[in-house]
Protein backbone atom coordinates (compact mmCIF):
# COMPACT_ATOMS: atom_id res chain seq x y z
CA UNK A 1 0.00 0.00 0.00
CA UNK A 2 0.89 3.95 -0.52
CA UNK A 3 0.13 5.11 3.01
CA UNK A 4 0.69 9.13 3.56
CA UNK A 5 1.86 9.65 7.36
CA UNK A 6 0.52 12.75 8.75
CA UNK A 7 1.65 14.79 11.68
CA UNK A 8 5.16 12.65 10.79
CA UNK A 9 7.97 13.36 13.44
CA UNK A 10 11.45 11.64 12.67
CA UNK A 11 10.74 8.81 15.93
CA UNK A 12 8.15 8.10 13.69
CA UNK A 13 9.89 8.00 11.01
CA UNK A 14 12.61 5.91 12.56
CA UNK A 15 10.11 3.10 14.45
CA UNK A 16 7.03 2.70 10.84
CA UNK A 17 10.60 2.02 9.07
CA UNK A 18 11.84 -0.30 11.76
CA UNK A 19 7.67 -2.32 11.43
CA UNK A 20 7.34 -1.67 7.65
CA UNK A 21 11.27 -3.43 6.62
CA UNK A 22 8.91 -6.95 6.39
CA UNK A 23 5.38 -5.39 5.26
CA UNK A 24 7.44 -3.01 2.18
CA UNK A 25 4.67 -0.52 1.71
CA UNK A 26 5.60 2.92 0.35
CA UNK A 27 5.32 5.34 3.48
CA UNK A 28 5.10 9.09 2.71
CA UNK A 29 5.64 11.32 5.41
CA UNK A 30 4.05 15.23 6.64
CA UNK A 31 5.07 16.37 8.90
CA UNK A 32 1.72 18.67 8.57
CA UNK A 33 -1.63 18.11 10.54
CA UNK A 34 -4.51 16.67 8.19
CA UNK A 35 -6.95 18.68 7.43
CA UNK A 36 -9.33 20.15 4.76
CA UNK A 37 -6.26 22.06 3.00
CA UNK A 38 -3.64 19.08 3.46
CA UNK A 39 -6.47 16.32 2.27
CA UNK A 40 -5.83 17.57 -0.92
CA UNK A 41 -2.44 16.39 -0.96
CA UNK A 42 -3.82 12.00 -0.36
CA UNK A 43 -4.18 11.70 -4.24
CA UNK A 44 -3.53 7.79 -5.01
CA UNK A 45 -2.57 6.87 -1.29
CA UNK A 46 -4.29 3.92 -0.59
CA UNK A 47 -4.47 4.78 3.21
CA UNK A 48 -3.88 8.03 5.81
CA UNK A 49 -2.04 7.31 9.26
CA UNK A 50 -2.74 9.55 11.33
CA UNK A 51 -2.33 11.18 14.96
CA UNK A 52 -4.11 13.08 18.03
CA UNK A 53 -4.45 16.26 16.38
CA UNK A 54 -5.02 15.67 13.16
CA UNK A 55 -8.51 16.87 11.82
CA UNK A 56 -11.16 13.80 10.84
CA UNK A 57 -14.00 15.45 10.48
CA UNK A 58 -16.93 14.85 7.86
CA UNK A 59 -15.72 17.04 5.51
CA UNK A 60 -12.17 16.29 5.77
CA UNK A 61 -13.59 12.13 5.09
CA UNK A 62 -15.40 13.33 2.26
CA UNK A 63 -12.28 14.74 0.31
CA UNK A 64 -9.93 11.78 1.49
CA UNK A 65 -12.60 9.48 -0.52
CA UNK A 66 -12.49 11.82 -3.30
CA UNK A 67 -8.92 11.32 -3.50
CA UNK A 68 -9.49 7.26 -3.38
CA UNK A 69 -8.28 7.11 0.28
CA UNK A 70 -9.82 3.51 1.19
CA UNK A 71 -8.60 3.18 5.00
CA UNK A 72 -7.65 5.57 8.13
CA UNK A 73 -5.11 4.48 10.20
CA UNK A 74 -4.80 6.10 13.70
CA UNK A 75 -1.33 5.86 15.14
CA UNK A 76 -2.78 6.72 19.05
CA UNK A 77 -6.20 5.05 21.11
CA UNK A 78 -7.86 8.07 21.60
CA UNK A 79 -10.31 8.86 18.43
CA UNK A 80 -12.49 12.03 19.24
CA UNK A 81 -10.96 13.77 16.29
CA UNK A 82 -12.53 11.11 13.91
CA UNK A 83 -16.32 11.19 12.66
CA UNK A 84 -17.26 7.90 12.63
CA UNK A 85 -20.37 8.09 11.59
CA UNK A 86 -19.40 9.78 8.63
CA UNK A 87 -16.20 7.07 8.14
CA UNK A 88 -18.79 4.50 8.29
CA UNK A 89 -21.11 6.31 5.74
CA UNK A 90 -18.02 6.74 3.34
CA UNK A 91 -17.34 3.00 3.96
CA UNK A 92 -13.83 4.02 5.30
CA UNK A 93 -12.92 1.58 7.20
CA UNK A 94 -11.02 3.47 10.85
CA UNK A 95 -8.39 1.28 12.87
CA UNK A 96 -6.60 2.38 15.83
CA UNK A 97 -3.68 0.92 18.37
CA UNK A 98 -6.11 0.38 21.72
CA UNK A 99 -3.52 -0.06 23.90
CA UNK A 100 0.09 0.63 23.85
CA UNK A 101 2.52 0.22 26.89
CA UNK A 102 0.17 1.43 29.64
CA UNK A 103 2.94 1.46 31.56
CA UNK A 104 4.42 4.43 29.91
CA UNK A 105 1.64 7.00 30.45
CA UNK A 106 1.30 5.60 33.60
CA UNK A 107 4.78 6.51 34.97
CA UNK A 108 4.69 9.81 33.22
CA UNK A 109 1.60 10.61 35.27
CA UNK A 110 3.96 9.35 38.91
CA UNK A 111 7.08 11.51 36.95
CA UNK A 112 3.97 14.64 37.11
CA UNK A 113 3.05 13.98 40.54
CA UNK A 114 6.56 13.53 42.02
CA UNK A 115 8.01 16.50 40.33
CA UNK A 116 5.01 18.58 41.66
CA UNK A 117 5.19 17.28 44.94
CA UNK A 118 8.35 17.76 46.00
CA UNK A 119 9.72 20.16 43.45
CA UNK A 120 12.39 18.67 41.83
CA UNK A 121 12.26 20.79 39.27
CA UNK A 122 12.62 23.89 41.17
CA UNK A 123 15.65 22.27 43.29
CA UNK A 124 17.16 21.31 39.79
CA UNK A 125 17.51 24.82 38.97
CA UNK A 126 18.41 26.48 42.74
CA UNK A 127 21.68 23.45 43.16
CA UNK A 128 22.70 24.59 39.56
CA UNK A 129 22.73 28.56 41.12
CA UNK A 130 25.00 27.03 43.84
CA UNK A 131 21.98 27.88 46.08
CA UNK A 132 20.82 24.80 48.57
CA UNK A 133 18.15 26.27 50.83
CA UNK A 134 15.24 24.07 50.87
CA UNK A 135 12.55 26.84 51.78
CA UNK A 136 9.61 26.59 49.49
CA UNK A 137 10.23 22.53 48.51
CA UNK A 138 8.50 21.75 51.27
CA UNK A 139 6.27 18.37 50.21
CA UNK A 140 4.61 15.46 51.47
CA UNK A 141 4.40 11.87 51.79
CA UNK A 142 2.60 9.89 49.04
CA UNK A 143 2.03 7.11 51.62
CA UNK A 144 -1.51 7.05 53.34
CA UNK A 145 -2.70 9.74 50.71
CA UNK A 146 -6.32 8.97 48.96
CA UNK A 147 -6.26 9.10 44.95
CA UNK A 148 -8.78 9.31 42.90
CA UNK A 149 -8.52 8.04 39.71
CA UNK A 150 -11.08 8.55 37.15
CA UNK A 151 -11.12 5.64 34.30
CA UNK A 152 -9.48 2.54 35.56
CA UNK A 153 -8.99 0.84 32.10
CA UNK A 154 -5.38 -0.46 31.26
CA UNK A 155 -3.98 3.06 31.94
CA UNK A 156 -5.81 4.19 34.90
CA UNK A 157 -5.08 0.38 36.17
CA UNK A 158 -1.34 0.19 35.89
CA UNK A 159 -0.92 3.74 37.58
CA UNK A 160 -3.27 2.04 40.58
CA UNK A 161 -0.69 -0.49 40.23
CA UNK A 162 2.20 1.84 41.16
CA UNK A 163 0.35 4.23 43.34
CA UNK A 164 -0.55 0.89 45.19
CA UNK A 165 3.27 0.46 46.04
CA UNK A 166 3.53 3.67 47.62
CA UNK A 167 1.08 2.94 49.80
CA UNK A 168 -1.73 5.00 48.89
CA UNK A 169 -5.72 5.01 49.15
CA UNK A 170 -7.18 3.91 45.72
CA UNK A 171 -10.46 5.72 44.90
CA UNK A 172 -11.78 5.37 41.47
CA UNK A 173 -14.83 6.14 39.00
CA UNK A 174 -15.42 4.59 35.85
CA UNK A 175 -18.87 3.38 34.37
CA UNK A 176 -17.14 -0.04 33.56
CA UNK A 177 -15.51 -1.23 36.86
CA UNK A 178 -12.16 -3.46 36.25
CA UNK A 179 -12.19 -6.14 38.27
CA UNK A 180 -8.38 -6.18 38.88
CA UNK A 181 -8.36 -2.53 40.40
CA UNK A 182 -10.73 -4.08 43.04
CA UNK A 183 -8.08 -6.41 43.98
CA UNK A 184 -5.85 -3.60 45.04
CA UNK A 185 -8.27 -2.83 47.87
CA UNK A 186 -9.65 -0.19 45.50
CA UNK A 187 -13.04 1.32 45.65
CA UNK A 188 -15.41 2.09 42.88
CA UNK A 189 -17.32 5.80 44.29
CA UNK A 190 -19.50 8.15 42.47
CA UNK A 191 -17.78 11.12 41.13
CA UNK A 192 -18.88 13.36 43.78
CA UNK A 193 -17.16 11.20 46.70
CA UNK A 194 -13.88 11.47 44.26
CA UNK A 195 -13.87 14.70 44.43
CA UNK A 196 -14.34 15.25 47.97
CA UNK A 197 -11.46 12.22 49.46
CA UNK A 198 -9.27 12.76 46.92
CA UNK A 199 -5.77 14.21 47.92
CA UNK A 200 -4.39 13.57 44.79
CA UNK A 201 -7.64 13.33 41.42
CA UNK A 202 -5.80 11.97 38.58
CA UNK A 203 -7.42 11.42 34.74
CA UNK A 204 -7.40 8.39 32.73
CA UNK A 205 -10.54 8.05 30.66
CA UNK A 206 -11.39 8.98 27.21
CA UNK A 207 -13.02 12.61 25.74
CA UNK A 208 -16.82 12.44 24.31
CA UNK A 209 -19.42 14.44 24.40
CA UNK A 210 -19.95 13.30 28.08
CA UNK A 211 -17.14 13.49 29.67
CA UNK A 212 -15.83 16.64 27.52
CA UNK A 213 -15.06 19.53 30.37
CA UNK A 214 -15.66 16.88 33.26
CA UNK A 215 -13.49 18.76 35.43
CA UNK A 216 -15.10 21.94 35.65
CA UNK A 217 -15.74 24.77 38.46
CA UNK A 218 -18.04 22.59 40.10
CA UNK A 219 -15.80 20.19 40.02
CA UNK A 220 -13.41 21.91 41.30
CA UNK A 221 -15.46 23.43 44.29
CA UNK A 222 -17.09 20.12 45.31
CA UNK A 223 -13.15 18.93 45.56
CA UNK A 224 -11.00 19.23 48.61
CA UNK A 225 -8.54 22.04 49.55
CA UNK A 226 -5.48 22.11 48.25
CA UNK A 227 -6.18 19.05 46.03
CA UNK A 228 -3.56 17.68 43.45
CA UNK A 229 -4.87 17.43 39.65
CA UNK A 230 -3.14 15.40 36.93
CA UNK A 231 -4.18 15.23 33.16
CA UNK A 232 -2.36 13.15 31.04
CA UNK A 233 -5.55 11.90 28.47
CA UNK A 234 -6.90 14.73 26.41
CA UNK A 235 -7.03 18.10 27.04
CA UNK A 236 -10.80 18.50 26.91
CA UNK A 237 -11.34 16.92 29.84
CA UNK A 238 -10.75 20.41 31.71
CA UNK A 239 -12.08 23.04 31.58
CA UNK A 240 -9.15 25.21 30.83
CA UNK A 241 -10.61 28.87 32.92
CA UNK A 242 -11.96 27.20 35.70
CA UNK A 243 -8.74 25.98 36.33
CA UNK A 244 -7.24 28.81 36.37
CA UNK A 245 -9.45 29.74 38.81
CA UNK A 246 -8.86 26.98 40.65
CA UNK A 247 -5.12 27.85 41.18
CA UNK A 248 -5.77 31.06 41.86
CA UNK A 249 -7.92 30.76 44.99
CA UNK A 250 -6.14 27.66 45.87
CA UNK A 251 -8.11 25.32 45.54
CA UNK A 252 -5.63 23.46 43.09
CA UNK A 253 -2.46 23.07 45.07
CA UNK A 254 -0.57 21.93 41.97
CA UNK A 255 -1.67 20.56 38.55
CA UNK A 256 0.00 18.26 35.98
CA UNK A 257 -0.69 18.38 32.45
CA UNK A 258 0.62 16.15 30.06
CA UNK A 259 -2.13 17.45 27.38
CA UNK A 260 -4.09 20.93 26.32
CA UNK A 261 -7.53 21.50 24.87
CA UNK A 262 -6.16 23.41 22.06
CA UNK A 263 -2.99 21.57 21.72
CA UNK A 264 -2.62 20.71 18.00
CA UNK A 265 -1.43 24.45 17.58
CA UNK A 266 1.15 23.86 19.88
CA UNK A 267 2.34 20.27 20.69
CA UNK A 268 4.92 18.70 18.99
CA UNK A 269 6.64 21.49 17.59
CA UNK A 270 9.40 24.23 18.35
CA UNK A 271 7.86 27.23 19.34
CA UNK A 272 10.78 28.61 20.96
CA UNK A 273 11.84 31.91 18.93
CA UNK A 274 7.72 32.41 18.47
CA UNK A 275 4.97 34.36 20.50
CA UNK A 276 2.17 32.40 21.67
CA UNK A 277 -1.01 33.91 21.12
CA UNK A 278 -3.33 31.60 23.41
CA UNK A 279 -3.35 33.50 25.86
CA UNK A 280 -4.41 30.77 28.37
CA UNK A 281 -1.14 28.53 27.98
CA UNK A 282 0.35 31.57 28.66
CA UNK A 283 -1.23 31.98 31.84
CA UNK A 284 -0.91 28.42 33.04
CA UNK A 285 2.87 28.82 32.36
CA UNK A 286 3.13 31.60 34.98
CA UNK A 287 1.65 29.94 38.19
CA UNK A 288 4.58 28.12 40.01
CA UNK A 289 2.97 25.25 40.87
CA UNK A 290 2.09 24.70 37.48
CA UNK A 291 4.09 21.57 35.28
CA UNK A 292 3.14 20.92 31.85
CA UNK A 293 4.33 18.45 29.39
CA UNK A 294 3.92 18.72 25.54
CA UNK A 295 1.56 15.19 24.71
CA UNK A 296 4.82 13.24 26.30
CA UNK A 297 3.69 10.59 28.32
CA UNK A 298 3.21 7.96 25.61
CA UNK A 299 6.98 8.35 24.49
CA UNK A 300 9.23 5.47 25.11
CA UNK A 301 10.79 3.23 23.35
CA UNK A 302 8.16 0.21 23.91
CA UNK A 303 5.50 2.40 23.16
CA UNK A 304 6.75 3.94 19.55
CA UNK A 305 7.40 0.13 18.85
CA UNK A 306 4.27 -1.33 19.75
CA UNK A 307 2.24 2.05 18.12
CA UNK A 308 4.17 1.35 14.71
CA UNK A 309 3.72 -2.63 14.64
CA UNK A 310 0.13 -2.48 15.45
CA UNK A 311 -0.63 0.79 13.22
CA UNK A 312 0.65 -1.39 10.33
CA UNK A 313 -0.46 -4.64 11.32
CA UNK A 314 -4.20 -3.12 10.94
CA UNK A 315 -3.60 -2.09 7.51
CA UNK A 316 -2.39 -5.20 6.50
CA UNK A 317 -4.97 -7.11 7.92
CA UNK A 318 -7.53 -4.51 6.42
CA UNK A 319 -5.60 -4.53 2.97
CA UNK A 320 -6.25 -8.30 3.17
CA UNK A 321 -10.08 -7.92 3.83
CA UNK A 322 -9.53 -9.69 7.16
CA UNK A 323 -11.08 -9.06 10.44
CA UNK A 324 -9.73 -6.45 12.41
CA UNK A 325 -10.11 -6.17 15.96
CA UNK A 326 -8.96 -2.53 16.41
CA UNK A 327 -11.62 -1.44 13.76
CA UNK A 328 -13.83 0.98 15.38
CA UNK A 329 -16.69 1.58 12.56
CA UNK A 330 -17.25 -2.06 12.64
CA UNK A 331 -19.24 -1.42 16.35
CA UNK A 332 -21.04 1.30 14.84
CA UNK A 333 -24.93 0.25 14.10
Amino acid sequence: MRIAVFSAQPYDKTYLEQENQHLGHELVYFDLLLNATTAEMCKQFDAVCVFVNDDLSAPVLQKLKDQGVRYIALRCAGFNNVDLLAAKALQLPVVRVPAYSPEAVAEHTIALILTLNRKTHRAFNRVRERNFALNGLLGFNLHGKTVGLVGTGQIGLATAKILKGFGCQLLAHDPYPNEEFLTLDGHYVSLETLYQQSDIISLHCPLTEESHHLINQHAIEAMKPGVMLINTSRGGLVDTPALITGLKNRKISALGLDVYEQESQLFFHDHSGEIIDDELFERLLTFPNVMITGHQGFFTEEALSQISSTTLNNLEQLAKGENCANELTQAID
